[in-house]
C-alpha cells in the first residue's frame, strides 16, 4: 500500500492512503528522516520511503500549481 505523508503531529504521522483516507501512523513506525509530502510504501509491516515517487509526486504539483497562475 502507499502512503503520503499529510502532516507530522508530536507521535503522529497523519497519513493519506490511497482511497484519501486519512490515517494516524506512529512516527515510530517511519523512517526518521520522514517529512511532510513524501510517499510510504508499506512493505512486510514496515514503512519505507519512495524517494522516486516522491519527486515525482512534488514535479507534478508544482506543474499543477503553475497551470493555475497562468
Amino acid at each position: 500500500m502507499r502512503w503520503i505523508i499529510d502532516r507530522l503531529e508530536d507521535a503522529l504521522a497523519m497519513c493519506e492512503d490511497e482511497n484519501g483516507e486519512i490515517t494516524p501512523i506512529s512516527r515510530k513506525k517511519i523512517p526518521a528522516e520522514a517529512r511532510e509530502g513524501d510517499i510510504l510504501r508499506e512493505e512486510d509491516g514496515s514503512f519505507i520511503l519512495s524517494p522516486q515517487e516522491t519527486e515525482d509526486r512534488r514535479r507534478e504539483m508544482k506543474k499543477r500549481l503553475m497551470n493555475l497562475f497562468k
